[in-house]
């Protein structure tokens, strides 16, 4: 861990003297840039390294990671059948996951010790990248098609908050029909929709451009998710530009990391929407004039509800970003029933359109525990467990990850320092989201672009370690979308105590290393920059 590539952090966050000071050319004193070149280089190959892994894995479907579906007739999705083992896939997108994280993590130890690759370049390469994953099928999960069936439910008339995947396809709908029912669970192809309004009229677009196509159905979801991932990457750019360091950072974190390409782009999660949403909500809160004021703009306020409603109607984890809007906004009421009132304009009339049945799932669905979930460390060595399935828990368990969660947000909420006072609800976003992935039951490792995306704007310290060894641990438990009934048992019992065993044991030792940071106030190190000393430019314009 590098300890002085910027000034330090006491206990309480706050900067020791000089911070907002330019940082020298070769970063930190008597780091020669010599090694910082080096290891620019190295990451840039390992991150180049993974994602062409993804790109060639994605490319050469179906197979274990890549859900078979009938090919489009002209146009994307595109893909060269390899017929490739579930040895050699599995295998692969370990080795991607492991060397994106590691790429990652060297380019931010480079971008620390002074390294300064140019931007235009990352951002080209990012976009590359992204642009060549949308136009492939997706790969990873098969979230991707059940978001299409609920869109094609809704073009034909069908509420997906009433109607399932399998009762789609007993009524003899095309879309229904190419559902590979094979290759799916029974608790996904018999349960309804459980995400907001704003994901659904997404899909429901998706599926009017469709057709009568699943697999083109899924190019454009995936397309719709590629087109938030890049403009956080344009957000994210326009909002750090004045800071080299931040800037770099920022597009390691964000925009050429493997695992989130992975994770959003090459898996069409609808996370990625909820993401540029919920993004530009907490960066729409600023502070007018000296960051000590305290002085917010309602129209600030409502604007942030707004988008941040907008969030929570793709996904109603989103409200957290809300409930930080109203954190920032505590010691002002204007601004505080503003931003009541945005958040109410963006939600209250999509959940309207969308029935009583949309609002039932809100209020009555159950979050579910994840069979990799960190809690099953303390259970199942005494009561035991399925494969792939939990049904062997102790009671009350959402009820306590729930109390343990409100315990680490507090407490997150209180301890974190604030590098960007001028952006208020920031920093309270950030540690809820950090204490809703890490202690909630139910983990999934694409969730984790909800914190990301505010992490990037955040001072770099130990906490990106943190977060990006959590999300690679996840990110090796989901490189399979189906089950091959030809898979050998070697490989199978490798994913088993991965999913069982190594990843709970990550996910727990982060949650531990999260509260330990809160605690002790050893941030470690971070960039000098003018992020560091509050000074953010203006995404929106000044009232």
């Amino acid at each position: 861990m590098i300890e002085k590539a910027g000034p330090e952090m006491g206990t309480e966050g706050t900067p020791a003297t000089g911070v907002g000071r330019s940082p020298s050319p070769a970063g930190s004193p008597g780091l020669s840039p010599f090694p910082a070149r080096l290891i620019g280089v190295l990451a840039a190959a390992a991150i180049a390294a993974s994602t062409l892994i993804i790109i060639v894995v994605s490319a050469a479907g179906p197979n274990v990671s890549v859900p078979l579906m009938p090919r489009a007739a002209g146009g994307p999705p595109w893909w060269h059948a390899l017929h490739l083992t579930a040895t050699f896939v599995t295998g692969s997108l370990w080795a991607a996951m492991a060397l994106g994280c590691a790429g990652v993590i060297a380019g931010l130890v480079a971008v620390a010790r002074g390294a300064r690759p140019p931007v235009r370049a990352v951002i080209a390469a990012a976009f590359l990248a992204v642009a060549v994953v949308t136009v492939l099928p997706a790969a990873g999960s098969t979230d991707a098609i059940s978001y299409a069936a609920n869109g094609r439910m809704a073009v034909i008339g069908h509420s997906p908050y009433v109607m399932t995947p399998l009762q789609l396809r007993h009524i003899g709908d095309p879309i229904g029909q190419q559902i590979p029912v094979n290759e799916l669970p029974s608790t996904w192809l018999n349960t309804v929709s459980v995400y907001g309004p704003v994901a659904t009229g997404a899909e429901w677009a998706a599926a009017e451009l469709g057709g009568s196509s699943l697999a083109r159905i899924t190019f454009w979801l995936k397309l719709e998710e590629a087109l938030a991932f890049g403009a956080v990457i344009l957000i994210l750019d326009r909002m750090l530009r004045a800071d080299p360091a931040q800037r770099l950072r920022a597009h390691l974190l964000w925009s050429v990391n493997p695992l989130l390409l992975w994770e959003i782009v090459a898996s069409g999660h609808i996370d990625g929407l909820a993401a540029v949403f919920g993004l530009l909500g907490v960066a729409a809160l600023r502070i007018r004039g000296e960051p000590g004021s305290g002085r917010i703009s309602t129209r600030d306020a409502a604007l942030a509800g707004l988008l941040i409603g907008v969030a929570t109607g793709v996904k109603v984890e989103y409200a957290l970003f809300g409930l930080a809007v109203a954190w920032a906004c505590r010691r002002s009421v204007k601004p505080l029933v503003a931003a009541a009132a945005g958040f109410a304009l963006a939600v209250v009339p999509v959940y309207l359109a969308a029935g009583t049945a949309a609002i039932k799932v809100l209020l009555t669905r159950s979050p579910g525990i994840t069979w990799d979930t960190m809690y099953q460390l303390f259970w199942r060595p005494v009561l035991g467990y399925t494969q792939f399935g939990v049904t062997s828990r102790p009671p009350y368990l959402e009820l306590v990850a729930y109390l343990l969660f409100a315990g680490v947000a507090v407490l997150a909420v209180l301890r974190f320092p604030d590098p960007v006072p001028t952006l208020p609800a920031v920093t309270p976003a950030l540690a809820l989201s950090l204490a809703w992935l890490f202690v909630t039951a139910f983990q999934r490792p694409w969730y984790d672009v909800m914190a990301i995306s505010l992490l990037a704007l955040y001072s770099a310290s130990r906490l990106d370690w943190v977060v990006l060894v959590r999300l690679l641990a996840g990110a090796t438990v989901y490189v399979q979308a189906v089950q091959s009934p030809v898979e050998p048992h070697w490989l199978a019992d490798i994913g088993q105590f991965d999913g069982a065993w190594l990843t709970p044991g990550v996910r727990l030792l982060a949650t531990v290393a999260l509260v330990w940071l809160c605690l002790s106030g050893r941030w470690g190190w971070r960039s000098a920059s003018a992020a560091s000393a509050g000074r953010l430019p203006e995404l929106l314009p000044a009232t």
